[in-house]
């Protein structure tokens, strides 16, 4: 265990995948930019199926595999497990306890049971300070920092959902955003477009999240690393 735990204390970018919907190519493409692998318990029935040797697994372990428990898989053996029983904490966040990288690309957290992505996205906000971007099936996700630019073709999508009272001031955006009163029980900034070229999102309260179509994911990651 201390090698695993030197590794993701260490590593600039980590890939995490979890146990909801997720797709190889979508993992690949993490790995791209997220090169060390973490499963997260259930994650780990992914990696199997594909092939794809994980740095180590972190979790209660409720949906982890007896087989590969016992190291019976080859993919598997010699692979560091992790078990952290606290039941107060998602398996998400029991990762993002251990793994210190600057940058985390998470597979596997959305789509599936709603209560896990709303855990998953309550995660985000705990967690304000870290670089964590979410890949789903149309969309990545990620909690707005206090100034995002990222260039975006005419009419691209971008949705805005506040987790909490949020205020923040656009340029590119179809409709500006400065003055609005964002509120998860109140106004809310879905289907926004960008009007091409940069598009710059400066949130001076509270947490808000960002959705942009799946395609974009290298130039938000871009973006993300250049604060």
């Amino acid at each position: 265990m201390e090698d695993f735990s030197r590794i993701v204390h260490t590593a600039p970018a980590v890939s995490l995948l979890g146990g909801g919907a997720a797709r190889e190519s979508d993992l690949r493409e993490s790995l791209d930019f997220a090169p060390l692998l973490v499963c997260a318990d259930g994650g780990a029935n992914y990696a199997v199926e594909w092939g794809i040797r994980p740095a180590g697994i972190i979790g209660d372990m409720d949906s982890f595999p007896d087989g590969l428990r016992w190291g019976n898989d080859a993919v598997f053996a010699g692979v560091p497990v992790l078990e952290l029983t606290d039941q107060n904490t998602t398996d998400f966040e029991k990762c993002l306890s251990v793994v210190r990288a600057p940058l985390v690309i998470g597979v596997g957290f959305l789509g599936k049971r709603l209560d896990h992505q709303l855990a998953v996205l309550n995660g985000l906000c705990k967690h304000a300070d870290r670089t964590i971007v979410l890949i789903g099936e149309e969309d990545i996700v990620f909690r707005a920092p206090p100034l995002f630019r990222v260039d975006l073709p005419a009419g691209t999508r971008v949705s805005l959902h506040p987790l909490t009272g949020s205020q923040a001031r656009s340029k590119g955006l179809r409709w500006p955003v400065e003055g609005l009163d964002f509120q998860p029980d109140g106004r809310i900034g879905s289907s926004n477009a960008a009007t091409g070229g940069e598009m710059r999102l400066e949130t001076t309260n509270g947490h808000l999240l960002v959705m942009l179509p799946r395609p974009f994911l290298g130039a938000v990651i871009g973006g993300l690393e250049t604060l």
